[in-house]
């Protein structure tokens, strides 16, 4: 029976294919729409992940706190409070640390042959690539020794490797940094820009030590001390609550009493991110309610049309009711052939709602990630929206008294 009634909705709607053409256009235009506005928040959502990724997961950043003269606040790194010293005291007395990577930084020219570069110069410790979960993808990395004994090897970021090597290999070659010859010992996995725009493999890390001692120079105030402490946070752990913990040692250490305050910062940089992730997600959810109005507007426009076909079909639907088709029958087939323009009109929505997300992609350089889950729910919603929508045409159909409807003109 649905198949008979699904051969007559196909035939009605062929009688008049330019106005079943526009019919189905409100609802391609809304699957279309949702898919696309779908993938552009899902991209959002992906970009936002990698760069919690990038950035390392779990991860706690201690900087150097700011300090006062004569009434004015000089700003956060103002006052070098941090040391190597609270590194090591946060790794082995915070017990949800996995590794704390003190690390210093500066810029300086870099000189390879006839070429050079300018670019950040890290002090890092062997903890450090752990702490970023920062692969090297060629060659070793810093190891322990090399920090004990400040030699002077240097890994490269990506980008860096590029400008001063380009396709060729870096690996054993010599370059200078401040005029000291380093033996580039390795080269880093490609990380990306952080969530805030700065390109991460613009960067050559070299042993803390030889920063300080050969490129970097030693704070006259306190030797020891350096610029951040990048921190790991075990998986299972609480991150508010180790960040507490980490807050209260280094307090203690810097003999701070209840009335003053933090001389460092303490940065959640998982937390951040998060944060924008949720910013991200509502944005989705919003670029997909605008862009169910369509959907709304076609199922609008499916009820007119069908509403105008009873109309128009009056004697056709007497003349059925006369040789024995029952109410359901006529039910059935105004609302089968709702429910055909509007699938019909999803599946065009899709390929055309797909092409646009690709083409988004292409065009304005937007990441777009095609959720199959969005695909579904926008199909299955141009079904609902037949049924809702057409159910009043088919009903209003499937009463009319037969006598009447023959005597229509």
């Amino acid at each position: 029976m649905v198949l008979q009634a699904l051969r007559i909705a196909l035939r009605s709607l062929k009688v008049n294919k330019l106005r079943t053409a526009l019919t189905m256009l409100g609802i391609m235009i809304g699957v279309a729409a949702v898919i696309a506005m779908v993938s552009v928040g899902t991209g959002a959502q992906a970009r936002v992940a990698e760069q919690i990724q990038s950035l390392g997961s779990n991860l706690i950043i201690a900087l150097s706190g700011s300090t006062n003269q004569a009434g004015v606040r000089l700003g956060q790194g103002s006052q070098t409070t941090i040391t190597e010293d609270d590194a090591s005291a946060i790794a082995r007395e915070v017990p949800a640390v996995q590794v704390a990577a003190p690390s210093s930084r500066g810029n300086a020219q870099v000189v390879y042959g006839n070429l050079n570069w300018s670019t950040a110069i890290q002090g890092v410790t062997a903890d450090y690539f752990e702490a970023r979960d920062w692969p090297v993808d060629v060659g070793r990395p810093i190891l322990q020794e090399d920090v004990d004994g400040a030699t002077k090897i240097a890994l490269l970021g990506q980008t860096t490797a590029q400008n001063l090597f380009g396709d060729a290999d870096p690996i054993g070659q010599i370059i200078r940094i401040k005029k000291v010859p380093f033996t580039v010992a390795g080269l880093l996995s490609r990380k990306g820009q952080s969530a805030w725009g700065q390109d991460q493999d613009d960067v050559i890390f070299v042993p803390l030590s030889t920063a300080k001692k050969k490129v970097l120079g030693v704070s006259q105030a306190n030797a020891r001390s350096v610029g951040s402490i990048s921190i790991k946070i075990r998986p299972d752990e609480n991150m508010t609550e180790a960040e507490t913990q980490i807050r209260e040692l280094l307090r203690q250490r810097h003999r701070l009493q209840p009335a003053q305050d933090d001389d460092f910062w303490l940065r959640n940089l998982s937390e951040v991110l998060q944060t924008q992730e949720e910013s991200s997600k509502v944005m989705t959810y919003l670029l997909a309610a605008i862009a169910s109005v369509s959907l709304l507007v076609g199922g609008i426009g499916i009820m007119n049309i069908m509403l105008v076909s009873v109309t128009e079909r009056t004697r056709e639907i007497g003349l059925r009711m006369a040789v024995g088709a029952r109410s359901r029958d006529i039910l059935t087939q105004f609302l089968v052939e709702a429910v055909t323009l509007s699938l019909i009109g999803g599946v065009i929505g899709i390929a055309l709602g797909v092409g646009g997300s690709n083409a988004i992609n292409a065009l304005a350089e937007w990441r777009t990630v095609l959720a199959p889950e969005a695909i579904l729910l926008a199909f299955g919603f141009s079904a609902a929206i037949g049924i809702f929508f057409g159910f009043y045409p088919a009903r209003k159909a499937s009463r009319l008294d037969p006598i009447e409807a023959l005597r229509y003109e």
